[in-house]
């Protein structure tokens, strides 16, 4: 049992009085880490524990670094193929079924890549498009189906296929102690503040200041958090 309890602290699960519930958990994350442990010598950098669920891939693991431990959930998968690489914080989760694609499985241009600050998290079926560059601060929380662009399609010569015409980089920055709900789209060239919460379906297509809470298609500013409303 006492190895069980320095199990649970290490990774900072709770105690329970379930004995069966504490056994169960302890083989899922043993397992997880028993896989992790079986890539981290590929990694550009590891400073910390890597937990991979059934079927979660990290595929060319030369390009990721994570500072402190990170959890990827059943099924979640980063392609790290990237000029800047794929750069994780510490207590990072990475969802069941989330994709992160900085770079296309068949040739063409290499994508720039994705940092995600300390503590922060991408819900399930997730995506992430970071082939121009795309930045996530601490103490994000993402919802199940958040998806991020950071390239555009261009579409301006009706003579021309759309697929012929190539695209456009640029980037999304998001800032520290986001709230960004289920559903959510966010494109190309946007900047979201700090302290933002995003309702869930929304999509964000023009920049989102510091502590706002915005909603809509597109997204606008309802109000800033803190106004009388939020108290109720």
């Amino acid at each position: 049992m006492e190895i069980l309890t320095l199990f649970q602290r290490f990774h900072g699960l709770p105690r329970s009085r379930n004995l069966h519930a504490t056994v169960g958990v302890f083989l899922r994350v043993g397992l997880m880490t028993a896989r992790g442990l079986a890539v981290v010598p590929f990694l550009k950098r590891s400073s910390g524990p890597l937990l991979l669920g059934r079927g979660a891939r990290i595929q060319n693991p030369g390009y990721v670094s994570h500072t402190g431990r990170l959890v990827l959930e059943p099924y979640a998968e980063v392609q790290g193929i990237s000029s800047e690489g794929i750069n994780l914080g510490s207590d990072v989760s990475i969802g069941r079924g989330t994709l992160i694609r900085p770079s296309s499985y068949y040739g063409g241009e290499i994508g720039e890549g994705l940092w995600i600050g300390d503590r922060s998290s991408i819900g399930c079926d997730g995506f992430i498009g970071c082939s121009g560059r795309i930045s996530i601060g601490s103490d994000v929380m993402m919802g199940p189906g958040v998806r991020i662009f950071s390239e555009n399609h261009i579409f301006a010569d009706p003579t021309i296929p759309i697929k012929a015409q190539g695209v456009s980089r640029s980037f999304v920055e998001i800032g520290d102690d986001c709230w960004i709900g289920s559903g959510v789209t966010i494109t190309a060239g946007v900047r979201v503040g700090s302290g933002v919460v995003i309702a869930a379906g929304s999509v964000v297509t023009r920049d989102i200041p510091d502590n706002s809470v915005a909603g809509g298609t597109p997204a606008r500013v309802l109000r800033t958090r803190g106004d009388a409303d939020d108290a109720k």
